[in-house]
């Protein structure tokens, strides 16, 4: 018997070199982030702090999205893509003890993903989500065994320092809860096509967006 399967959601990671260096940086910089904005931003994070969405154009993030272009880059050239990317927003987030993010998808992007900056043991896996809406209607019974990869229904990964993983932003995911007693820190970011980031700028510009 010949088994073909199509239709599949790459998720691509990417460990950086110099994290330990990368890392102090970034939490500290984000540490004095939050003190000066501790309100942020209420998204998809639930007791938890969320940034601005500007980092990107922060320089002091610049060491990080050096990294973010490179992956990107790699990844236009594996899936043969003719657009060129651009880092439409960046952000950081801090879940606290219990804090988790809702299951959500990034519209309007092209790939997007997270680097973990901080990420004691326990502190919440990231989700993915099944991408077929068909195949949520059925549930078959399975007899207890290794399930190959390419019949899962979810998939986990479990945050580690100095990681990016990168994937289709229509793909619906979410943040567990962290279980452990500290802090975890993250940052997300989306990858846009350079034209459609131009189109939002003329149409923000048109109907007076810009100020």
């Amino acid at each position: 018997m010949i088994t073909e399967y199509h239709f599949p959601t790459p998720v691509y990671i990417q460990e950086v070199s110099n994290a330990v260096k990368l890392n102090y940086y970034l939490e500290k910089n984000i540490l004095q982030w939050q003190k000066e904005d501790p309100k942020g931003v209420s998204k998809t994070n639930v007791n938890g702090w969320h940034s601005a969405t500007d980092m990107n154009k922060k320089h002091e993030y610049d060491p990080l999205t050096r990294e973010l272009f490179n992956m990107q880059n790699k990844i236009f050239e594996k899936e043969l893509l003719t657009d060129k990317p651009a880092l439409g927003n960046m952000w950081a987030n801090i879940n606290y003890k219990g804090g988790f993010n809702r299951p959500h998808l990034h519209p309007n992007s092209l790939f997007s993903g997270v680097y973990w900056v901080k990420a004691p043991k326990n502190s919440g896996d990231l989700m993915l989500y099944e991408p077929r809406p068909g195949v949520q209607t059925t549930m078959p019974n399975r007899k207890k065994g290794k399930l190959p990869p390419e019949l899962w229904r979810q998939v986990y990964y479990t945050p580690k320092a100095g990681t990016i993983i990168m994937f289709p932003s229509w793909l619906w995911h979410e943040v567990k809860p962290n279980e452990s007693q500290d802090i975890r820190i993250s940052i997300s970011f989306n990858f846009l096509n350079i034209l459609t980031l131009k189109d939002e700028r003329e149409m923000k510009n048109l109907f007076g967006q810009n100020k």
